[in-house]
């Protein structure tokens, strides 16, 4: 029963993201960005993975372009690989994949340890753990690690539930970022 509730809620969320106006969206992004950013310069955080944004999820873009022009921070996103992803180094050009999800080529190089991940949610749980898209992939990758980054969780509207609706393996925020 537990499953059932957990994607009613994550339809009910993704309703609300979807409704939220341009507007809004546009000075949502703006401040949210601004946090993290500062958290970022607070934190010393070297070797960050970002993500490349869907339209509901908030734009780090302009964050991705900023700390590129940083010589001593590394920017990761991931690139999809079975069921989970691997990180790559952010590069152009993009190229359109599975779920319309954008990612840069794939790269043999082996990644830096991530100091802070920086993860988009649809939603979170009583216990702040990340209720996604259904598909488990942030989940099997940090599952993969065999350290633990800091976590930041982002989102334009929290939609957080009152209820425990996540399992053990769902991973959860070090911190939450939205307006």
């Amino acid at each position: 029963m537990k499953n059932y509730h957990k994607s009613d809620f994550r339809k009910s969320c993704l309703k609300r993201l979807e409704f939220t106006s341009l507007f809004l969206k546009y000075y949502k992004n703006k401040i949210i960005v601004r946090e993290l950013k500062n958290f970022i310069k607070q934190d010393g955080a070297k070797n960050i993975l970002l993500y490349i944004p869907l339209g509901i999820e908030v734009d780090v873009k302009p964050l991705i372009v900023s700390l590129r022009k940083s010589k001593n921070i590394n920017v990761y996103v991931p690139y999809m690989q079975g069921d989970s992803f691997k990180i790559v180094k952010y590069r152009l050009p993009l190229y359109k994949k599975k779920f319309g999800i954008k990612e840069p080529n794939n790269s043999f190089v082996k990644p830096a340890k991530i100091d802070l991940a920086i993860i988009p949610v649809v939603g979170v749980d009583a216990l702040y753990k990340r209720i996604g898209y259904g598909k488990g992939m942030y989940d099997r990758f940090f599952d993969r690690l065999t350290y633990k980054p800091t976590m930041i969780f982002t989102q334009l509207v929290l939609c957080k539930s009152e209820q425990v609706l996540s399992d053990n393996y769902d991973i959860q925020a070090d911190y939450i970022i939205t307006n």
